[in-house]
């Protein structure tokens, strides 16, 4: 995973266009107002599997990227598991960084 993706993330969060936690982001991708979910590949067997399936039901995009301290740090916070980007924008670049 490269630094810039890291990076934009942290811009996401500054710009207020992220939710973390479980429930949280579990409630935005039913209500459909997230357009990426971003996991912690270190994130327990059933909450990935969890999140595959919402995600895959609600056609919401979801990539494993780093672990929960590397997400915690790129968006200035402790240790997280789950982000979801409620911005379209902010989501379609990320997505575009982690194609590559």
């Amino acid at each position: 995973m490269n630094r810039s993706f890291y990076s934009f993330l942290g811009l996401a969060a500054k710009a207020g266009k992220i939710k973390t936690g479980e429930e949280t982001v579990l409630k935005e991708i039913r209500s459909q107002s997230v357009h990426l979910v971003i996991m912690a590949g270190d994130a327990s067997p059933n909450t990935q599997k969890k999140f595959k399936d919402k995600s895959s039901y609600y056609q919401v995009p979801l990539f494993i990227a780093g672990n929960r301290d590397v997400l915690g740090h790129a968006i200035g916070k402790n240790s997280r598991v789950i982000i979801g980007v409620t911005d379209k924008g902010f989501a379609k670049k990320l997505i575009s960084m982690l194609d590559h």
